[in-house]
């Protein structure tokens, strides 16, 4: 209690009225309670007083009470017995008293001598406040309220006990009994007592202090009892002896709450740490599961085996990436959560296991995300190469169909001699026919030509089925050439005929020239009107409806011509039957009428059959062009959104208006709007999915791309949990380390006023200016130099060459807060110890929770001191292993 303190209790209270009267009742109490308090301290030197106003009346037994009290030396008394003698000694006394800061109100030595009892239990009264009462404080308190305080807290829990002053409250006698139970539940069973018998529970508390806890009777029960209002001084005297008596209990209460906390710190942190050695392994080992899958560039090299393949990557990305990213996110929280927590109780940083690093995770994740793009984009492009193969070999049989449609027989007919069995008008049909089908096969080269062509391109592509196509190739082209030499050799055999036989048939002839054409014009428009083809935009399937336009303003020109062939066959057979001629077959030409007539029919039902095959894909493509727009007007909503989020995350970190709490309310809703907005993110995928299996391989309304999209998806779901993260980090680092709400402001006004490129890190030559302006004292000079340097060394260990935020709010709040230390632990374990360099388990298991003394014992070496008992354990050691490296 300093002095002020002390006046500030004494006032309106000591100014001693020397012509007044005490009450009679209290100044009974207080004779009988100082006289027993005077002799509790003066036994120590072998004697005692009777009467409080008569013995102390010379001053020699003042001084010597002052003397064991204080434990200090008084000045030589005076011997005499003169009235100025006692004077003397009673005035050395009261020097002494108002040494020690107390000033005395209206009381003389003349008094004291005199036997004023009034004034002697007054000086009494100063002694016992001065040297009993005034060292006690409780959170602060002034000694009466700091006494007052203690009661109410030790008595807090017992039924019918409510400490509210020093006099009624104690007049029942149960706050005494409560404070012994407290503090010694073996000596009462308080449980037995009552309220209505004060009487026995005063003499109850009275008798076991006295004989187990060496405090004399001060209080006489039956004045308690009877008394409409107990004394005040006397009841606190008495019960600054029950404090006093349970100060060392109360030290070792203190001392385990410590250990408590600080075990309780080290217990959890080794959880967070295991935890987090958990979570790293399982993510890291996933990773290394599935990079190997995503960096596989293999396929069956089919388009049904590819889309399965496509299809396994979106269920990747729906169910089995998220999982893991959250995984990712709780990772980087945990450990940083968990260096905050190490730094704020005095532990070293901890280092995950080698390869766990987060900075390991990120880029095992980077390293993900890399395959996981050069997947997805290769997977596209191997769909599209599949498809542009798959319409390669549908074409390449369906021209090959057509080929060997035309070339059967033609060997057969070639081989033939029977240009030697006619006459000359059949042999000159024979040659004519011939010459037509060398005109039919010249036509036919562009054809074989073009079989030879795709097959090639089939083989660059590495076609799966690339085998049959080759032989399929080789068989058409072996024919080709047996054909090509089967002409020559039959020209050779019929220009050799011909010499003999000369007469043509020139209707037949003229027939054949026109026919023949014709029928291969047929045969191309046939087979371009049953051409497979593939486009990918409404431009494409238009330039083919054009030229499909363009094709049927022919057909009325070709129909003329086939009326005018139809015409020729039906002059012959008008000829022929004017004469009566058995009609054989026309010997120039292999095409029949009733062929080119099928033929035409064909030609006639394929336009409008093509027709609608064109428009169905013109439905296609403006269906695409649909999904295109339906996607690009979801992207470019969600794009900008995402964007602005993002935005809006980060210039929360450089905000000082607001607090901490705000800060973190603020980016609570910014993720619960995330979380809201999440089926916008499912919409797109969907739209993606579609546009995907439609094999749209490029959208150009909109700059966004799925890939793009979810990037800034994840970045924003990070930014949000990073940023949480970081200002519950700050919250937990406030609130622990008990910095204000206006210092952690300040903090973040001064770093962010520095921060000018908003970059969450300060240049050395910034930190130092960002010192000064919260009123560092940075000199000039070297010694200046050294210091900042030291500094630096604290908040920059790395030699970054930079100081993080968190560095920065770490140092600041050790600069202004007080933290529990290995010294204080130390200390803490001394006091349950009794003052001895090792503790047993049973003191542990006796002033401690189980769990944190079973953690105690498990972990304390042996102690080896040559005073040691069986089982001591080193209480030193592993009071500093606790602030050093854990076993994690």
């Amino acid at each position: 209690m300093s002095e002020q303190d002390y006046d500030g209790y004494m006032e309106g209270e000591e100014e001693w009225d020397r012509e007044g009267l005490l009450d009679p009742a209290w100044e009974k109490q207080q004779k009988k309670t100082f006289t027993a308090w005077c002799n509790s301290h003066l036994r120590k030197a072998g004697t005692q007083i009777e009467n409080i106003e008569e013995d102390f009346r010379n001053g020699l037994k003042l001084m010597l009470l002052l003397e064991v009290i204080s434990g200090e030396q008084l000045p030589k008394p005076d011997r005499g017995k003169m009235r100025f003698h006692k004077i003397a000694n009673v005035n050395k006394a009261l020097d002494f008293i108002a040494s020690k800061g107390v000033r005395l109100v209206s009381i003389g030595a003349e008094e004291i001598v005199d036997g004023n009892p009034k004034m002697t239990l007054g000086m009494i009264w100063t002694i016992i406040l001065r040297f009993a009462i005034q060292d006690i404080t409780v959170e602060e308190l002034t000694a009466k309220e700091g006494l007052l305080l203690w009661c109410q807290r030790k008595t807090a829990p017992y039924k019918n006990v409510n400490v509210q002053n020093f006099h009624l409250s104690f007049k029942d006698g149960l706050a005494f009994c409560a404070l012994i139970h407290r503090h010694r539940p073996e000596l009462i069973d308080y449980h037995k007592l009552s309220k209505d018998n004060p009487l026995e529970n005063l003499n109850t508390a009275f008798d076991v202090a006295e004989k187990h806890l060496d405090i004399p009777r001060m209080l006489d029960p039956e004045d308690m009892v009877n008394s409409v209002k107990p004394d005040e001084r006397s009841v606190m005297a008495y019960v600054s002896s029950y404090y006093h008596a349970f100060s060392g209990a109360q030290q070792a209460e203190t001392a385990a709450n410590r250990i408590c906390k600080v075990l309780k710190v080290n217990q959890e942190n080794e959880r967070l740490m295991e935890e987090y050695e958990r979570l790293a392994s399982d993510l890291l080992e996933w990773i290394r599961k599935t990079t190997p899958w995503l960096e596989n560039r293999t396929t069956d090299n089919t388009l049904p085996g590819t889309q399965r393949k496509l299809e396994e990557f979106r269920d990747y990305r729906r169910k089995h990436k998220p999982p893991k990213l959250e995984d990712k996110a709780r990772l980087e929280n945990s450990f940083n959560t968990l260096q905050t927590r190490l730094r704020l109780s005095n532990r070293p940083a901890y280092l995950p296991t080698e390869g766990k690093m987060v900075s390991d995770i990120a880029n095992a994740w980077k390293g993900l995300e890399f395959a996981e793009k050069g997947f997805e984009e290769w997977l596209l492009s191997e769909l599209q190469r599949l498809e542009r193969l798959d319409h390669l070999a549908q074409k390449f049989r369906h021209r090959c169909q057509i080929h060997e449609e035309w070339a059967e027989g033609k060997e057969e007919m070639l081989q033939s001699q029977d240009y030697l069995r006619c006459g000359l008008n059949q042999l000159k049909a024979m040659k004519k026919k011939h010459e037509a089908f060398e005109s039919d096969l010249a036509a036919h080269q562009d054809r074989v030509e073009q079989i030879a062509a795709i097959a090639q391109e089939l083989n660059l592509l590495e076609y799966h089925d690339v085998l049959t196509v080759n032989t399929r190739c080789q068989k058409i082209c072996d024919q080709w050439d047996r054909l090509g030499t089967l002409t020559a050799q039959r020209r050779q055999g019929l220009d050799e005929a011909e010499k003999i036989l000369e007469k043509i048939d020139t209707l037949h002839l003229d027939f054949a020239k026109r026919a023949a054409p014709f029928n291969n014009w047929l045969d191309g428009a046939k087979e371009d009107l049953l051409d497979i083809f593939i486009v990918h935009s409404v431009e494409e399937i238009q330039q083919l409806l054009e030229a499909h336009e363009t094709f049927k303003q022919t057909l009325p020109e070709a129909d003329k011509e086939f009326n005018a062939i139809m015409a020729l066959a039906s002059e012959v057979q008008r000829l022929a039957n004017q004469v009566g001629l058995q009609l054989t077959d026309n010997p120039y030409t292999t095409v029949d009428p009733q062929d080119i007539a099928n033929k035409w029919a064909d030609v006639k039902h394929l336009v409008p059959k093509r027709d609608g095959t064109l428009q169905n894909e013109m439905m296609k493509q403006q269906n695409n062009m649909r999904l295109r727009k339906q996607f690009a007007a979801k992207a470019n909503v969600v794009g900008p959104w995402i964007e602005n989020q993002l935005d809006a995350v980060a210039s929360m970190g450089i905000q000082t208006k607001s607090s901490l709490e705000e800060q973190l309310k603020k980016l609570r809703q910014y993720e619960q709007a995330t979380t809201q907005y999440k089926p916008n993110i499912d919409e797109l995928e969907r739209y993606n999915q579609e546009i995907q299996e439609a094999m749209i391989f490029e959208n150009h309304y909109t700059q966004y791309t799925m890939e793009t999209l979810r990037v800034g998806w994840e970045q924003l779901l990070t930014a949000i949990a990073r940023n949480i993260n970081e200002v519950e980090n700050q919250i937990l680092t406030r609130d622990s380390k008990g910095i204000s709400e206006d210092q952690m402001n300040e903090f973040r006004v001064s770093f962010n006023h520095f921060d000018k490129n908003r970059s969450r890190r300060l240049e050395p030559k910034e930190f130092k200016a960002c010192l000064v302006s919260l009123g560092y004292n940075i000199r000039d000079d070297r010694q200046g130099d050294a210091d900042f340097q030291r500094i630096m060394s604290i908040v920059d260990p790395n030699n970054s060459g930079y100081v993080t935020f968190e560095a920065f709010l770490d140092f600041m709040t050790r600069e202004t807060a007080d933290t529990d230390t290995a010294e204080q632990v130390m200390q803490s374990f001394k006091i349950l110890a009794g003052d001895k360099p090792y503790i047993t388990a049973q003191i542990l298991r006796q002033e401690l929770p189980p769990d944190q003394a079973e953690y105690c014992i498990q972990r304390m070496a042996p102690y080896s001191g040559r005073d040691a008992v069986p089982g001591a354990l080193d209480y030193m050691s592993f009071s500093t292993a606790l602030y050093g490296e854990s076993d994690l």
